[in-house]
């Protein structure tokens, strides 16, 4: 019988497609970036969406439908709910759904901050207690000894407080325009030069690597 629950372990649909398991997560960040890009236009043409409020707004109740589209494809296609996309999820539906209703973009634009916040306090405070949290994630896709879920857990639990004081000082400091661009175009091309600089430590702790020499 599949699993269809939600879990940390990447499925062997998920391995066999990743452009797709990519297009899901990326898809909602694209739909909110142009949304907010074209929202004067989008209220022109389905007057119905002035309801919302402004073009940040209206593209925030597009993110919402997105990201709820993306986890029921993702819960069909791939038998299972990935842990991150769906707590994220969760969390731009109160926060994208408080900022519609109190008319205050404020609380969308601390979506992030919340998301990383929870997501580096729980990766530190597992290494806290003995528990690499983050080899539970990706030990589909990697194998490490212990020191090495303990060191990759300990690096990414600091990027994402980093992330979260990030998000912080952009959308506090500059316009919501100047934000929007920094979630979609900002904030992915960090983290994949973040993950790409922990290839080495990586391959130094892979057990593979180990039994191959």
């Amino acid at each position: 019988m599949s699993d269809t629950s939600t879990d940390t372990h990447a499925s062997k649909a998920e391995r066999q497609n990743p452009l797709l398991k990519m297009a899901l997560e990326l898809g909602p960040l694209l739909i909110f970036f142009f949304g907010n890009l074209r929202g004067e236009w989008l209220a022109k043409t389905f007057p119905a969406l002035t309801a919302i409020g402004g073009p940040l707004l209206i593209a925030t109740a597009l993110f919402m439908a997105a990201t709820v589209l993306s986890l029921i494809i993702s819960k069909i296609v791939f038998k299972h709910l990935p842990v991150m996309p769906f707590v994220s999820g969760i969390v731009v539906m109160v926060f994208g759904g408080l900022s519609i209703w109190l008319q205050d973009e404020t609380f969308i634009k601390m979506k992030p901050t919340i998301v990383n916040t929870l997501f580096g306090v729980t990766l530190l405070g597992g290494l806290a207690f003995g528990t690499s949290l983050l080899g539970y994630v990706f030990n589909a896709a990697f194998q490490l000894d212990a020191e090495g879920w303990r060191k990759l857990t300990l690096r990414w639990g600091i990027f994402f407080l980093f992330l979260a004081v990030l998000n912080e000082v952009v959308w506090r400091n500059f316009s919501a325009d100047v934000w929007v661009n920094f979630k979609v175009w900002g904030t992915m091309p960090i983290t994949i030069l973040f993950t790409l600089a922990q290839m080495p430590l990586i391959m130094k702790h892979s057990l593979e690597e180990k039994e191959e020499q």
